[in-house]
């Protein structure tokens, strides 16, 4: 479990990851999809969510140069970890009262 909350270390985290399971992003397409997330936060998680071995950056020759973020398997099957997640969460949430 620990290994898991390692790699999910840091807000923002299985945000990004839920959009990179939708498929393959650039970093202007993560900011879109997450525009309030910082510039800065948003390289912090995807450098870690690298090193933890959970994604993939692919860096295309274009010009200007490309960098496209996609899942390893290792980061795939977070999928169900996040959904479990949800699963657990909704009913539990705070109310408002």
């Amino acid at each position: 479990m620990e290994i898991t909350l390692a790699a999910l270390h840091g807000r923002w985290t299985t945000l990004i990851i839920r959009e990179l399971l939708r498929g393959d992003r650039t970093f202007s397409e993560l900011r879109q999809a997450l525009p309030a997330l910082s510039d800065k936060v948003l390289s912090d998680r995807l450098a870690h969510l690298a090193e933890a071995g959970v994604l993939d950056r692919h860096r295309r020759p274009d010009w200007p140069p490309r960098v496209r973020y996609s899942l390893t398997s290792r980061g795939r099957d977070l999928g169900p970890v996040l959904q479990a997640l949800w699963d657990w969460g909704v009913p539990h949430r705070p109310s408002d009262t």
